[in-house]
């Protein structure tokens, strides 16, 4: 089974965590947190900021780890590395999903999230709910 690396950012900002519908592939419609794949050479915070860049025309700190998350889709496995996040610079512009949206802690399971992001909510949902 192919075994795929991503990242994804847990972009947060006044008690609140974006998310993002995919609007291509597969998966086209299920929401997730923004990232992608790391690509040989690529430390994951490297990956996340270039992954940012690139799918939303913004610039993020990384601030540590939320967690790390072992999934096996029917087709390929995962694991994916996700990052606490603030926007440095940037209008979080989609220039690849279809929709996104700001979550609080209330709301975030609302969304049809993939299954492996589903996986985080958990925890992500805690710590939106501390401050």
């Amino acid at each position: 089974m192919k075994h795929i690396q991503v990242v994804a950012a847990a972009i947060t900002r006044n008690q609140k965590v974006f998310a993002t519908q995919r609007g291509y592939g597969e998966f086209k419609d299920w929401w997730e947190f923004p990232g992608g794949k790391i690509e040989p050479g690529e430390t994951p915070e490297q990956a996340l900021k270039r992954e940012i860049t690139e799918e939303l025309n913004t610039q993020i700190s990384v601030q540590g780890a939320v967690g790390t998350v072992e999934y096996d889709y029917p087709t390929f496995h995962i694991t994916l590395h996700c990052y606490w996040c603030q926007v440095i610079s940037g209008n979080l512009s989609l220039l690849e999903a279809e929709d996104a949206c700001w979550l609080n802690a209330r709301q975030i399971g609302t969304v049809n999230w993939l299954p492996a992001d589903r996986q985080l909510l958990a925890a992500i949902k805690a710590r939106l709910a501390e401050k």
